[in-house]
Order: C-alpha cells, then structure tokens, then sequence
C-alpha cells in the first residue's frame, strides 16, 4: 500500500468515526439519542472548543508547560533506560543481583507514586516529569536490555575472529542491535511520558493540558473534556513524528519493507 492511499485511509477511518459520533449524538434513533450530549458532546461542539482555545490563546501556555514536562520526562527516562538496560546486558552478574528489584521498582503502580512525588518535589514541574520518568524508563530499560541480549553469537563470534576489540564491538554490534529494540520502545515511551505528565496535573497542579481537563470535569464541560484529549493526543502524534525522524536518519542501514498490504 503505498503512503497516500494509507493516509487516505487514515484519514477516512477519523472522518466515518466522527460522523458516527455526530450522528448518534444529534439524531433521535426510535425516538432518542444514543449518545446523550451531556455525556458525549458531539465533535461539532468539541471542535468549536479547540478553535475557541487556540483563537484566544488560551491553549498555548498549557500546551508549552505539558510538552515541557514530556521532553524532560521522556528525554531522562530513555536516557536512564538505555544505560543501564545496556549495562545490566553487558554484566550478567549486575543484571541477576538487581534482577528482583528491578521487577519490584516496575510492579509499583505508578497513580501511588503520583502523590509521593508531589510531597517529595512540590506542584512543580518536576514531580510530573518524576512520574513521566518512572512509566519512560522500564519501557527502554527492558527493551534495550533485550536487544542487547539477542545479539546473534556468529556475529559476536566472526567480530572477535577479525579482531574487533569489546569497544568496537560495543559500537558495531551491540549497539545497532539494540538501536531497533531501543527506538521500538521509545514510540510507546512517547505516549507514557506525556501520560504521566498530565496525570500529574490532573492530579494536583496549576497549568497544563491535565490541568484544563481537569478544570473542564469540575464543571461538567464535556465538550471541553473531549477536546482537551484532542488536544493531548494530536500532540503525542507530533512527538512521535520528530521520533520517526530520527530513528529514519540513525538507521539508515535497516532495510525496509515495501509493497505489502
């Protein structure tokens, strides 16, 4: 399937979906409507929303402090993941002591943390990126490590016979092998670290796109619900695209697949 028919589809399966919500949420069906607006909305009100936030500005500052917070959570939380997922590949001894803890730490339910984090840094920023980190970091770190770990043994092998030493090793083996694992993983990173800067705000701050939302549900202003998750999810798609981006210019060499479909 080539690109333009796959966003045509895209961006006909958005349209079908809308006007379904549309329809439900405005035409009586065997005398009522489906998708009563005060639960709903409909994307007609939800629209008018978003152009509203935008036209006025009010969006802006909320949209620059979440993004903020996401940049800094996910930025932290896949650097902190790619080290020591790489290390605790390349030391097995490291990897079976912190083995347990490693599996405790990510069992631990990242809403309690929330609270904690806010006591432990304030309502800043910093006890939302704190949270973003924590969902990042596991994400990477297990994806690294494994990428690592599944590195073929021929080829550690034939490098060692051609006298590669563990550095270049290191740069020419481990490393490519684990760039695919690692960018894999950092597409879901992108939507956890912004999922945990807004819970965060949502749970206790004073800006910010969870923030809004949140305003929004006090009030019951359903359509402005709905648009801030617009919102919030034509952001995550943004971040995703500048990750497609560079993961396209790091791995040039991975060859693609093309004509399926």
């Amino acid at each position: 399937m080539s690109r333009p028919v796959l966003l045509l589809c895209q961006l006909m399966v958005a349209v079908v979906g809308l006007a379904l919500w549309q329809l439900l949420a405005t035409v009586p069906v065997f005398g009522r409507v489906l998708l009563p607006p005060f639960f709903f909305s409909n994307p007609v009100d939800v629209g008018s929303q978003i152009v509203d936030w935008f036209v006025r500005g009010v969006i802006w500052k909320h949209l620059l402090i979440t993004l903020w917070e996401s940049v800094l959570a996910f930025t932290i939380g896949s650097i902190g993941g790619v080290a020591v997922g790489f290390w605790f590949a390349r030391q097995p001894r490291v990897a079976a002591i912190f083995d347990p803890y490693v599996k405790m730490a990510n069992a631990l339910p990242r809403v309690v943390l929330a609270p904690i984090f806010t006591l432990w840094l304030g309502l800043g920023i910093w006890s939302k990126v704190a949270l973003g980190v924590t969902l990042v970091f596991f994400i990477v770190f297990f994806n690294v490590y494994q990428g690592v770990k599944e590195v073929s043994a021929t080829v550690l092998a034939n490098g060692r016979m051609l006298g590669m030493s563990e550095r270049q090793l290191t740069r020419h083996v481990y490393w490519p092998s684990a760039l695919s694992w690692m960018f894999s993983s950092l597409h879901t990173s992108v939507g956890f670290a912004v999922v945990g800067a807004v819970v965060g705000e949502y749970l206790g701050s004073a800006a910010g796109l969870g923030y809004l939302i949140q305003q929004a549900e006090g009030v019951f202003d359903v359509a402005a619900v709905f648009a801030g998750m617009f919102v919030l999810s034509a952001f995550v798609i943004l971040i995703d695209l500048v990750v497609t981006f560079v993961e396209r210019r790091l791995l040039v060499w991975r060859p693609t697949v093309e004509g399926h479909g």
